[in-house]
């Protein structure tokens, strides 16, 4: 599913990623706490979460349900970043990703066995 979330959408979803279907009320009281956001601030971005489709309000009692999983918004934010910033590239993208960094004999490994994994 290919929806573009600012910021504050999400925040919000990684509170529901984190806590799974919660009332909004509940939502609240998280982004109070972790940003200060205020109740207004936190329902207005729920309900644009929601006409976005990103977020399924129940009933009773307005429970958010996440309809986007971490791993979808991940992928169409990487595919988009490389697509605005690379022209479509991912080798241009691993290269000025990882031009100049020192890596850990460990994270090459690493690296190297994603990239096995994916041939």
């Amino acid at each position: 599913m290919e929806i573009k979330l600012f910021d504050s959408e999400r925040r919000v979803m990684e509170v529901l990623w984190r806590e799974g279907a919660i009332p909004a009320g509940q939502v609240v009281k998280i982004l109070k706490g972790e940003i200060g956001w205020n109740r207004n601030t936190t329902y207005t971005v729920i309900k644009k979460c929601v006409d976005k489709g990103a977020i399924r309000r129940e009933e009773p009692g307005f429970v958010c349900v996440p309809l986007l999983s971490r791993q979808e918004v991940q992928e169409y934010e990487t595919e988009e970043l490389i697509d605005k910033m690379f022209d479509g590239s991912k080798e241009k993208f691993f290269a000025a990703f990882l031009d100049g960094k020192k890596l850990s004999k460990k994270e090459v490994e690493q690296l190297k066995k994603l990239i096995d994994d994916l041939a």
